[in-house]
């Protein structure tokens, strides 16, 4: 079935409905004041404050894949500046906030910049100290209440209004709480997001796509801080009094329960988790008096207790099974394309020659002893396809790596397009004309094919974080949305545009990278053994596909092992063994090659 056969997807009935749900929920919540208590009211207030600094969480740790502890310890700086702006200065809360917000960001960017350097277990682990000694620095604020905190801090007020009352520090809480999770969505369905949710596929993967891991990664955390600062400045005005025991490390421990216990995949596992904690211990607290049970005592393990169970039956948390019963949120609509339209490749056709477009010079990689590749030389020319063959641990995906930029090599040059790349991070290769992919699939599986193909066009796209937020990408993205879908109409998967990448098979997720390295419009296409796991009649249509390639002026280095697959369709190989050149030329030279026989095929007779 063609593209142009296919049906228009109706997303009309499925944003009706979730606009009407979200329509009745928004309602329903901003009517409770009108039933509740005071103190159900002020429990509700702090739902929202935390789900705040949650949010924050669940941004850099479910999509960027960073685990802070430091949360509670940005709520403690925001709430702590914005006292001693409005007490000791004698200015309005607002101007609290822009002290608190400007304060943070110049801290979150310090700590950002020393910490996101780090990977493993260091990282959290360095979170954790910051946040034990942001804390301890408040006990120390002698003119803030030191460890005695600080009351009497004015309340906020909106157009003359005070909320100086729960019921309406509920709507301004509340309000800004909703604000913040539609912006959240919408930079996670922006160029913005799709490079946060690379992050999850590793390093790698991001700077192979032109996006530089340690920048977003700085943007998350920010982010997640200047959350934290607006939950910590609505904690102060509205409770009157901050002390350091609001934000010490048992509430950044709590922050992070919430994010996971609401599910850290999902933006609304963030208000799911604050009310599960906030609302739970309340009801424990309550139950166990009533049992005739310390309270105090076995709080702490009564919840733990009802953490692990729920972690064991809904490992994701609890907004997935919330979401079972809740219309999802409508993509966009898949755009037209005409039966016989195709993926253009504008610099591929910018060069009509068969000169060197691609040259290895004496490349060489050592891992101490260790050497992978030793004094390699080949040229690949524009227009051709060019194998790269040899046994296992022959050296191919470390000449991969060296020529993409995401290893340097210890000596040797490597020139692309005449320009010397040889130091060049992977993350500026693909700006350059060279997009790859990998011996390994590297796919976000929880991602729709659309999406993964549209990261392939990320250095493509100009739009940024606050063009994401206020969804004004919206006529770059759909323009990008036609290209992904051209491309996955090249690789044959058009079709299954909006399923989830990872129920694809191997072979199939191998022609997902391909679509992606397709978006980027590249001069040369490096393919890491891209018909491995693929069957008969997949390789012979990646074969044809890649001779259209071919034809349409790109260019192809690749890595493979299966002979038949090579034999009948590169231009030339050259042949690895133990990182040395071991020969090169025409497929049937190379055939023919008594030492490639000997060390790659099994010699002789």
């Amino acid at each position: 079935m063609t593209i142009a056969d296919q049906e228009p997807i109706k997303m009309d009935a499925r944003a009706s409905s979730y606009m009407a749900v979200t329509g009745v929920a928004i309602a329903v919540l901003l009517a409770l004041p009108l039933f509740l208590t005071s103190f159900n009211i002020l429990l509700l207030n702090m739902v929202g404050i935390f789900a705040m600094a949650t949010l924050g969480l669940v941004l850099l740790t479910g999509s960027g894949g960073v685990t802070s502890f430091a949360q509670a310890a940005f709520m403690g700086l925001g709430a702590y500046t914005s006292a001693y702006v409005t007490l000791r200065l004698g200015l309005s809360p607002w101007l609290g906030l822009a002290a608190a917000l400007a304060l943070v960001f110049v801290v979150t960017m310090a700590i950002g910049y020393v910490t996101l350097h780090l990977g493993g277990h260091y990282l959290p682990i360095t979170t954790l100290a910051w946040a034990v000694a942001i804390h301890m620095l408040f006990g120390t604020l002698d003119g803030l209440g030191a460890h005695s905190g600080i009351g009497g801090l004015p309340p906020i007020s909106i157009a003359g209004v005070a909320m100086d009352r729960p019921e309406r520090a509920f709507y301004m809480i509340w309000v800004t709480l909703i604000l913040f999770l539609f912006a959240a969505s919408n930079l996670l369905r922006s160029r913005q997001g799709r490079a946060i949710a690379a992050l999850r596929g590793g390093s790698l993967l991001a700077e192979a796509l032109g996006i530089s891991a340690f920048r977003t990664r700085m943007m998350l955390f920010v982010l997640a801080g200047e959350l934290a600062c607006v939950g910590g400045w609505l904690f102060a005005h509205t409770q009157n009094f901050i002390s350091p025991s609001s934000f010490d490390l048992t509430n950044g421990l709590n922050i992070l329960l919430m994010s996971v216990l609401g599910g850290v995949g999902s933006v609304l596992g963030a208000l799911v988790g604050a009310g599960a904690v906030m609302v739970g211990r309340n009801l424990i607290q309550d139950v166990l008096p009533m049992l005739a049970l310390d309270a105090g005592s076995l709080e702490i393990v009564v919840f733990g207790a009802i953490f692990i169970v729920l972690v064991q039956y809904s490992p994701k948390g609890l907004s997935p099974l919330l979401s079972r019963w809740l219309p999802p949120r409508p993509a966009p609509a898949l755009p037209d394309i005409k039966h016989d339209e195709v993926l253009r490749f504008g610099r591929a056709k910018e060069h009509n020659d068969d000169a060197v477009i691609l040259s290895v010079d004496g490349l060489e990689k050592r891992f101490g002893g260790l050497v992978a590749v030793k004094d390699l030389s080949f040229d690949v020319h524009r227009g051709t396809i060019h194998a790269l063959i040899g046994p296992n641990g022959a050296g191919k995906s470390t000449t991969f790596d060296m020529i993409s930029g995401l290893q340097s090599p210890t000596s040797g040059t490597v020139q692309f397009n005449g320009t010397v790349v040889t130091h060049t991070p992977a993350r500026n290769m693909i700006a350059r004309g060279m997009a790859r992919t990998f011996q390994h699939v590297r796919i976000r599986p929880q991602m729709t094919l659309l999406d993964n193909v549209m990261q392939g066009a990320h250095w493509r796209l100009t739009s940024g974080f606050w063009a994401g937020i206020l969804r004004l990408d919206r006529a770059e993205e759909a323009a990008y949305r036609k290209t992904a879908l051209l491309a996955l109409k090249a690789v044959g998967l058009a079709d299954q545009a909006l399923v989830e990448a990872g129920t694809l098979s191997l072979g199939q997720q191998r022609q997902l990278e391909i679509a992606r390295a397709l978006a980027a419009d590249p001069e040369i296409l490096l393919l890491d053994e891209p018909a491995a796991g693929l069957r008969t009649g997949e390789k012979a249509e990646l074969a044809a596909l890649l001779s259209r390639l071919r034809e349409a002026g790109m260019t192809i280095l690749l890595v493979e092992h299966d002979m038949d697959f090579v034999m009948g369709l590169v231009d030339r190989i050259v042949v690895l063994d133990f990182g040395q050149h071991l020969a090169e030329g025409l497929p049937d030279e190379i055939r023919q090659n008594s030492k490639v026989q000997e060390a790659y095929l099994g010699g002789l007779d």
